[in-house]
């Protein structure tokens, strides 16, 4: 646990440096005399696009790798391990299969987003390159997490992007980009950038090497290899559709819908910033979980699964109340355009679901790496049966809100779903009385906060508000020792910074 936890919180804080840059990016987006709406809402409906397409394009290899790498790395020499050869090959055909269906697909695009979107379609072969960035990267990060690396997988895909971005923006606002049109070009490129300075990476620190031979892991499990990847090939389109279709039904069925969509992705993007210790979990528990199915490990299983179950809990209250006490103050303090502050209830909705998605846990990773992967369809498929006509259905009623409705209730359903497979199937649960606890307190210290400064506004306001939640919310986690991580933390803390002697 103790590695676990130690590249959890590098992986979370190097998260957080991304999502800063990320914060100081859509500042810049959304500010007064920068860019429009639709302008800003066109790159989230580039990235939403994106995933999706590589989505359809890895043709889950990143699952294939996530399942396999502890038989190839126990049972082959490192020159030998034929893995990211097949799995790198595999995605470029399924891009190449993309873009003709892209290509062939233009005329559907063009009529159901070309009345409240047109600027998606002006730039829809844009989106290709991007598309192939974010493909090549999703499978070299997922090796790179079998490896171990998993914080420098972070670093370009958190920090590296969105510091391209920045670049962009600030040349764009310098007149250096002189216009809108090449930004949106130079932007497409941004996330092959990083899949090439990974990719060298692996190369110039020898830790990824090319066969074209068909080694003996390969043969004695491609039945099951292709077993698996047929049934989460499935399971991520689904997941990926639910994730991005909430913009795309904005863009294609709202009034300016781009510009609609920048709206909900000022709030989708705040709520990001929630989900930042989830991601240094994953990330550096997969690899674990892995080994531990195949240890038979039931033990870590359980441990695992109970502290990245309260651990996300603790951290996904803590910065979505401390967003939500801000929030309408922050937009109109860093003047921010006023049509921003519609996406106040999008956020909510949101960190809502956020809360339920992280608090129960790393249920999907402990899913997709046991024998039971093929659960991952069948509880894919009922999300995405709840999620889509639930935002077809709220989006038309309720406009941008609409969607977050939808994705508050249909993620709930979710993993409720999930939480009662791992407890019958192996007598696993994420929830413990702590988990009340929790909530009790966060609601108590928002409570406390929000009515105490209600009063206070601009600078002062953000500042002292925020201050006296952390304080209380901080002083709360640690008196009751909500998590058993907290106190081997404060020790390291300590450590580092030469306050208490080994």
């Amino acid at each position: 646990m103790s590695n676990i936890r130690r590249q959890s919180i590098i992986s979370s804080v190097v998260i957080y440096i991304g999502f800063a840059v990320g914060l100081l990016n859509t500042y810049f987006f959304t500010r007064q005399g920068n860019f429009t709406e639709a302008e800003y809402g066109l790159t989230t409906i580039f990235i939403s696009i994106a995933t999706m397409m590589s989505a359809f394009a890895t043709m889950a290899m990143p699952s294939y790798i996530f399942k396999f790498y502890p038989y190839y790395n126990d049972h082959l020499p490192p020159r030998k391990n034929d893995m990211i050869t097949w799995a790198l090959i595999v995605s470029t055909i399924g891009f190449i299969l993309v873009m003709i269906a892209g290509w062939a697909l233009k005329h559907l695009v063009i009529r159901k987003f070309g009345t409240n979107s047109p600027q998606l379609v002006v730039y829809y072969y844009w989106i290709f390159p991007l598309g192939l960035g974010v493909t090549i990267y999703s499978v070299l990060e997922a090796y790179a997490w079998s490896l171990g690396r998993s914080v420098l997988t972070n670093f370009f895909k958190e920090v590296q992007w969105r510091m391209l971005t920045t670049v962009l923006i600030i040349l764009f606002i310098t007149h250096v980009v002189k216009d809108f049109d090449l930004f949106i070009k130079l932007y497409a490129f941004t996330y092959p950038g990083i899949a090439i300075t990974l990719f060298v990476y692996l190369v110039l620190t020898k830790k990824i090497h090319f066969t074209f031979r068909v080694s003996k892991v390969s043969r004695r499990f491609f039945r099951k290899i292709m077993a698996l990847c047929t049934f989460v090939y499935s399971g991520v389109l689904i997941f990926t559709i639910s994730q991005v279709f909430d913009k795309i039904i904005i863009a294609s069925m709202l009034d300016d819908g781009v510009a609609k969509a920048g709206i909900f992705a000022l709030a989708e993007i705040m709520t990001s910033i929630i989900q930042a210790p989830q991601r240094g979990i994953i990330s550096a528990s997969i690899s674990h979980l892995s080994k531990a199915w195949k240890d038979k490990n039931m033990a870590l299983l359980q441990k695992v699964y109970q502290r990245s179950s309260i651990n996300q809990l603790i951290f996904a209250c803590c910065i979505f109340l401390l967003i939500w006490l801000n929030f309408t103050d922050g937009i109109t303090t860093f003047k921010l355009k006023p049509v921003y502050l519609d996406a106040a209830s999008v956020f909510f909705l949101l960190g809502l679901a956020k809360i339920v998605d992280m608090g129960t846990g790393v249920n999907a990773q402990i899913i997709a790496t046991s024998t039971y992967w093929k659960f991952e369809l069948v509880s894919g498929v009922i999300l995405l049966i709840v999620m889509l006509p639930l935002t077809y259905i709220f989006t038309k009623k309720y406009g941008i809100t609409g969607p977050a409705i939808g994705y508050l209730v249909s993620i709930t359903i979710y993993n409720i779903i999930r939480i009662i497979f791992l407890w019958k199937k192996f007598k696993l649960f994420p929830l413990t009385i702590q988990s009340l606890y929790t909530v009790l307190m966060a609601a108590a210290c928002y409570g406390l906060c929000h009515f105490a400064f209600k009063s206070l506004h601009g600078f002062t306001g953000l500042f002292t508000r925020s201050a006296a939640f952390v304080i209380l919310y901080a002083t709360g986690t640690i008196y009751l020792k909500l998590s058993p991580d907290i106190l081997p933390v404060m020790r390291t803390i300590q450590k580092k910074l030469g306050l208490k002697r080994n």
